[in-house]
């Protein structure tokens, strides 16, 4: 913990309050350790009780983690806004940043046109008894998910797909209840769960998608939702093959005390088949966003599931948000019926492809073996995540550390291709083996 910030309180609540405070402002950093229960409360004169429940609220709002021996800890990102523009540092000046996981600007449709023409065409202005999902939006979607092999007869459309799986967590859980996720997994995920005050059960991935054996000890341990990730998965670029989605479908089958998200953020830019999990329990949910494809600033996802479980996320969108832009709906619309547009995402999707494999070649030549199967990242395994991320920085390269999206996986580091070119590879993948070896043999690799 930052030697100039002291927490204080004489309760519960005013000690929980002094450490939210302390991460608004930036005194207490992500990562950052809290005091034992038992010095903290020598130091305020409170009982080890009374500490012990301000972090218990702490954690049940996701602000902090324990970690067994290594005590209670600020999460890397914590559900609450800060006075400082990032939670960490950002890259050094000059060096490549393959941290941050964006699609490749250079690479996504321009908007302008479409646009331009839903200026010229769009009419009278949407009232609040008009917004709704557009018709025409649901009829596109469901061929395309009709395409996939996803049963679609109830749909709606959400503000992308954190906001669509909030909505479905929220609605089928309550605090305390256990998320099973992958592991490793999206960080914005295990943030998310952690601030809904829910509880994650970890999966094992390969690259095939969730082992079936982990989700197996999920079910045994009383997990209520599970999230899959159907392709591209962040961070280690897994898709959920065939022979997977049978094996999981054949678990999963009939549980009706399960909640079942699958999660399709890449949607055309995987250039594999899709293997759907939908409807192999009672309560499903298949999300697909537009945000890789066409660009992030396009908050939107189509949700299927069955009919209970849309009709819950579009009823509390109702009393809440209200509904996603109709404006934007017509945009995505636009977008998905224009060839030209799709010609475009095809090309980013091969771009992609020959980046991140290239990438995974390059560095099993230096003997890695690094996953990156679909999607714009790779996962490479480390012995030593801070040693990896510091050595490729002073080597020019800004990656991310695995500790952010892992839970119990080994250490590795994340590389996003997106900033890449296929001529940088060569010059990568000898950074990270030297980063990942820097000696062998007692010499210097």
């Amino acid at each position: 913990m930052a030697e100039h910030y002291q927490v204080s309180g004489s309760t519960s609540a005013a000690i929980s309050a002094s450490v939210e405070s302390g991460i608004r402002a930036g005194a207490l950093a992500p990562g950052d350790p809290l005091p034992a229960v038992r010095a903290l409360a020598g130091q305020l004169g409170v009982s080890p009780a009374t500490v012990a429940k301000a972090y218990q609220e702490l954690r049940q709002r996701g602000l902090v983690v324990t970690a067994g021996r290594h005590g209670t800890r600020v999460r890397p990102r914590p559900p609450v806004a800060t006075r400082r523009t990032a939670l960490a540092p950002p890259p050094r000046p000059g060096t490549r940043d393959l941290s941050a996981g964006h699609p490749d600007q250079r690479l996504l449709p321009p908007l302008g046109p479409h646009l331009a023409a839903l200026a010229a065409e769009i009419g009278t202005p949407t009232g609040y008894a008009d917004a709704a999902v557009l018709p025409d939006l649901v009829a596109v979607a469901r061929e395309r998910f009709a395409a996939d092999g996803v049963p679609a007869g109830e749909l709606t459309v959400t503000g992308g797909a954190l906001d669509g799986i909030e909505r479905l967590l929220a609605a089928h859980l309550r605090p305390g209840d256990a998320v099973a996720v992958e592991d490793p997994g999206w960080a914005n995920l295990l943030d998310l769960i952690a601030a809904l005050g829910l509880r994650t059960v970890g999966v094992p991935v390969d690259d095939e998608g969730p082992s079936v054996a982990g989700v197996r000890a999920a079910l045994t341990a009383g997990v209520r939702a599970l999230v899959v990730t159907s392709r591209a998965q962040n961070p280690t670029g897994a898709a959920v093959s065939a022979e997977r989605a049978a094996a999981l479908r054949t678990l999963l089958a009939g549980r009706a005390d399960l909640l079942l998200i699958e999660d399709d953020h890449a949607a055309e830019l995987a250039r594999v088949p899709l293997h759907p999990l939908a409807g192999a329990t009672p309560a499903w949910a298949f999300v697909r966003s537009v945000s890789k494809p066409y660009g992030p600033d396009l908050r939107l996802a189509v949700l299927a599931g069955d009919e209970a479980t849309v009709a819950r996320v579009a009823g509390r969108a109702r009393v809440g948000a209200g509904w996603v832009s109709t404006v934007l709906q017509r945009l995505v619309l636009s977008l998905w019926r224009d060839p030209a547009t799709a010609e475009l995402v095809r090309r980013a999707a091969d771009g992609y492809d020959r980046r991140r494999d290239g990438l995974v070649s390059a560095l099993a030549a230096h003997g890695l073996a690094a996953h990156g199967r679909t999607g714009i990242n790779v996962w490479v395994p480390v012995p030593d995540e801070t040693v990896a991320v510091t050595a490729l920085r002073d080597a020019g390269w800004s990656v991310a550390p695995g500790g952010l999206y892992r839970i119990a996986a080994a250490p590795a580091v994340r590389l996003t291709v997106s900033p890449l070119d296929e001529a940088d590879l060569p010059a990568l993948a000898d950074a990270l083996a030297r980063a990942t070896h820097p000696t062998r043999g007692g010499a210097p690799y």
